[in-house]
């Protein structure tokens, strides 16, 4: 759930990939049917003929590959008569209004989806953004087509297929897997409270996207977009540069128009930067809106799921399913009186007359960035924005980065094992200790492109009553929020902060890591947990770059009626051309 926007790394260099998903067709691709006959067999022989744990993984790995073909999970494809029914760059309001009218039905829509993974993502441009798919999806999407015909409608997700981030449970055969190997064996047959909201409000789990191993939480030298169990997530827009994270696969497989929604999570940037860097909307809404139970954790105090979609409008009708409180976690205790029909009220004319402030000293040094920022602030100008530069957003926030990385390397500890102790007897490592472990055992695999030492670190660490813990959360929550956010919108007479969130995206490259360069508006909100969307604001050399809107705690609807309003402007979003920018293509690495 992190992107490391702090960081700048050496000249990137080329980059290979390497994952467990199958390879293109015309390689050794396992077929379906073996897949699943092997996976059978090893399932029942790894009792008796192999070491537990090895037979145990072992099996696991060929259900991921069985998981991972369409072929296998969406039961027999589309009949020679069927045609695809064109749902690239469809929003989620035109998918509901063609289903509405009978042109279109889930079914159908599904299939489209299917068979969009299969050329762009499984071959072709292999974006390699979607882990697996769910074998129910098209039996669930017959289901909501009786029920439109029956004449019972849920809303406008009735039949829509999403994806979810693989460290999102959701209920079936599919692992949660957090992109790590040793997760594998993590079949909880439940949803989280979030997916069980979404599927009341009808929308279709079509399955789960790539991500940055452990949501970028493992190493400060990770390359974003990569792990062990989907290999490296490519950019739709570039295929030799990278997705940002560590939502990466919601990001890439929302640009290629997989799906008609993706969900992604964030503790500090990554729904705002992925979003950005494929040319999407991302929202991450105000910390206690939506329910956090059976997600993956890195930080009780910073952690929150949100939407990534192809316009502001379908990000606040998919906010609206995935609101509400939750018994089992206490920071939503206000989320159901909070919540409210977020696609309400967006109109063109919204930030007529509304004061804005300009983050000039979060800009960065990229001249073209900032040239495509002046821009959008042109844009938001010409709708009626009144435009207020601010340019002391630093001031007196020097101790604030120290006191997060206390607070996310106490939490991650805490939270990793509070969740591995409810996952299923199937997963072998119950702490984090257990997966330091598991992934010095398995270092060819897990530890190939960088190390752990951020799990070493948070294992040192002294727990939840630790003063010194306690004393960061105190100093980080007041700094981000009443002494960040709050003073800027305070002191200069501002409803919303505005500002780049993001730079062009970055070569990929494995061996060396990461080379953001920023700019990014992540932080404050992040650490403070108040509302930060990010709507296309245009290109940097053929590379999206993001408008962040962020407001004060539980301003949500302001934000989004914001964001729309600059987006019906401004109409920066282009689909990608899946260029190889890199004239010499990186080798596979096997």
């Amino acid at each position: 759930m992190l992107t490391f926007a702090s960081r700048v790394k050496p000249a990137p260099g080329k980059c290979g990939y390497d994952s467990l998903l199958p390879p293109r067709r015309g390689s050794n691709q396992l077929l379906p049917s073996a897949a699943a006959l092997v996976a059978s067999r090893l399932s029942k022989r790894g009792r008796n003929t192999l070491s537990g744990g090895a037979g145990r993984l072992l099996a696991m790995l060929f259900m991921v590959f069985h998981a991972t073909s369409r072929i296998a999970t969406a039961s027999p494809g589309p009949s020679p008569a069927w045609v695809d029914p064109g749902v690239e760059e469809l929003s989620v309001v035109e998918l509901a209004r063609e289903m509405d009218s009978g042109r279109l039905t889930s079914e159908r829509v599904v299939q489209a989806y299917l068979a969009r993974i299969e050329s762009i993502d499984r071959n072709g441009p292999a974006l390699r953004s979607v882990i697996s798919t769910l074998p129910e999806a098209l039996a669930v999407a017959r289901q909501l087509d009786a029920e439109r015909a029956a004449g019972s409608r849920r809303g406008p997700w009735h039949g829509i297929p999403i994806f979810i981030k693989d460290n999102i449970e959701a209920a079936g055969p599919v692992p949660t897997t957090a992109g790590s190997t040793a997760l594998l064996g993590n079949v909880t047959d439940r949803d989280a409270p979030v997916v069980a909201r979404l599927k009341a409000a009808g929308a279709i789990i079509l399955g789960k996207t790539n991500l940055s191993q452990w949501a970028n939480i493992r190493s400060n030298h990770s390359t974003s977009g990569w792990s062990s169990v989907g290999g490296l997530t490519r950019n739709p827009y570039a295929l030799d540069r990278n997705c940002c994270g560590s939502s990466s696969g919601s990001g890439a497989a929302m640009a290629a128009s997989l799906a008609a929604a993706t969900i992604g999570t964030e503790t500090d940037g990554s729904i705002i930067c992925p979003s950005a860097t494929n040319g999407v909307v991302g929202f991450k809404p105000t910390l206690g809106l939506v329910s956090r139970t059976w997600i993956i954790p890195i930080s009780e105090s910073q952690d929150t799921a949100g939407p990534m979609t192809r316009t502001v409008e379908d990000a606040a009708l998919l906010l609206t399913a995935m609101a509400g409180s939750d018994p089992a976690d206490p920071s939503t205790a206000e989320a159901d009186a909070r919540r409210t029909e977020y696609a309400s009220g967006l109109t063109g004319d919204f930030l007529r007359g509304v004061r804005v402030g300009v983050l000039r000293d979060r800009v960065g040094n990229e001249a073209r960035v900032a040239e495509v920022f002046s821009a959008a602030l042109r844009d938001l100008e010409s709708g009626g924005a009144e435009l207020v530069d601010i340019s002391d957003s630093h001031s007196g926030l020097e101790e604030l980065g120290s006191a997060e990385h206390t607070v996310l390397m106490t939490e991650l500890k805490a939270g990793l094992n509070a969740y591995l102790a409810t996952t299923p007897p199937a997963v072998k490592t119950r702490t984090l200790s257990d997966l330091i472990t598991f992934n010095r055992t398995h270092a060819e695999r897990e530890l190939r492109w960088f190390q752990q030492e951020s799990f070493e670190l948070s294992q040192s660490q002294n727990g939840l009553d630790d003063p010194a813990y306690r004393q960061a959360l105190q100093t980080s929550r007041q700094l981000a929020g009443p002494e960040g956010i709050d003073r800027l919108l305070a002191t200069h007479g501002v409803r919303f902060l505005v500002g780049p969130s993001n730079g062009p995206a970055w070569p990929s490259d494995l061996p060396r890591g990461d080379a953001y360069s920023g700019p990014s508006q992540s932080q404050l909100p992040a650490v403070a947990g108040y509302p930060h969307l990010t709507v296309p604001m245009g290109f940097v050399e053929a590379l999206p770059v993001g408008l962040s809107f962020i407001g004060p705690k539980w301003a949500d609807h302001d934000v989004l009626k914001a964001g729309y309003a600059y987006e019906m402007k401004s109409r920066k979003r282009q689909p990608p051309a899946y260029r190889a920018l890199n004239p010499s293509p990186s080798p596979v690495v096997k």
